[in-house]
């Protein structure tokens, strides 16, 4: 009779216990699930940071090769440029002698024209006398044989003189003609290189305009991804104290949110008792028998708040509170229960999976 009604108090207060624990455990899974799912998001918000940290090492590098391009691009515009400074002071030298050519040309243009005159009056002259009738007019007009020898002296060096007129006029025509083609080539080649210059200078001038769009084009993408860093690093610091406000919450003592005024003490950590660290496991029903070292029908009550100890370190029988599980009762013992180790009862192998294995705070209750 003794022991029925011992056991009819141990029940009645287990059921107790059982009531407040059922708040204290699903207060701390809930906090724990909470935890969980914010380690979760921490992960993909740093995955995303590191993403965008190489996306951004990737485009700066980019940004680099494409400065390079750009510096060697301008250096090559300003040799070109150079060039073609060189090559227009050759041009305006080749003008210059050009127009000194032409200023040439000119000049014999005249003396050709007055040539020409001298000319047309000799030829009209010997239309009219022939040679032979000039050498009579000199032979009878001659006062003496000296004055005809000088006379036919200087009517042989006129008609020399004519002779040379006439090469001299030859050679000048046929000067001009070489100084004519010979300006007509210095000018196309000298259009030739204009033409090349110039076409490398506005082709020089296309790609540096398509480097710089790229390079504006790149920069922006690079500020854009800088961006998503501040914003992905601003969530990732969100997250982070959300986390610490949750294991805070953790690492409080858990209090039941209904509890009758008999038990309200029992879960509360500042109660008196012997504190300890222990190394905290998991088990159900489903993983151990059904009946406890001190006779608890756990399989009938998966839901009772019990652990199983090492009786060297916490007495069988003795009321503990475990931080994250609450107020129980050490009414079982293990083969791998040996020290500071305890096993907290769990509803189901699920349940027991995703307690893990955890160092908590534990008081022996007075």
């Amino acid at each position: 009779m003794h022991n029925l009604k011992k056991r009819i108090i141990l029940v009645v207060l287990t059921t107790l216990f059982t009531v407040t624990g059922s708040n204290m455990v699903t207060y701390a899974e809930t906090n724990s699930e909470a935890l969980q799912n914010a380690q979760q998001q921490l992960q993909q918000q740093q995955s995303i940071v590191n993403q965008k940290e190489q996306e951004k090492q990737s485009v700066n590098n980019e940004i680099q090769q494409i400065q390079q391009e750009l510096d060697n691009l301008v250096s090559y515009i300003d040799s070109n440029k150079q060039e073609m400074a060189k090559t227009q002071s050759k041009i305006d030298e080749v003008n210059k002698l050009i127009e000194a050519k032409k200023a040439e040309i000119v000049v014999l243009e005249d003396k050709i024209l007055s040539r020409k005159d001298i000319m047309k009056k000799r030829a009209v002259a010997l239309q009219q006398n022939d040679n032979i009738n000039i050498m009579l007019n000199l032979f009878f007009e001659s006062d003496s044989i000296s004055d005809f020898i000088q006379r036919a002296s200087a009517a042989s060096e006129l008609m020399d003189a004519d002779k040379d007129i006439l090469t001299a006029q030859k050679e000048d025509l046929q000067k001009i003609e070489n100084d004519k083609k010979e300006i007509d080539r210095q000018e196309q080649i000298l259009q030739g290189q204009q033409q090349v210059l110039a076409q490398q200078q506005a082709e020089l001038s296309q790609n540096l305009q398509k480097r710089q769009q790229s390079l504006t084009a790149m920069q922006e993408k690079y500020n854009q991804i800088v961006q998503q860093m501040a914003l992905a690093e601003q969530q990732k610091a969100g997250i982070e104290s959300k986390m610490r406000s949750i294991q805070d919450q953790m690492a409080q003592p858990s209090r039941p949110q209904t509890a009758s005024a008999g038990t309200q003490g029992l879960a509360a950590p500042g109660v008196n008792g012997k504190e300890l660290y222990v190394t905290a496991t998991a088990y159900s029903p489903e993983e151990s028998g059904a009946i406890t070292r001190l006779g608890y029908n756990i399989a009938a009550n998966p839901n009772m708040k019990l652990i199983a100890v090492d009786p060297r370190v916490i007495p069988l029988g003795k009321k503990v509170w475990v931080e994250g599980y609450g107020v129980a009762i050490a009414g079982d013992t293990g083969g791998a229960i040996q020290g500071h180790i305890i096993d907290v009862l769990m509803p189901n192998k699920a349940s027991a999976l995703q307690w893990g294995r955890r160092t908590v705070k534990i008081v022996i209750l007075n």
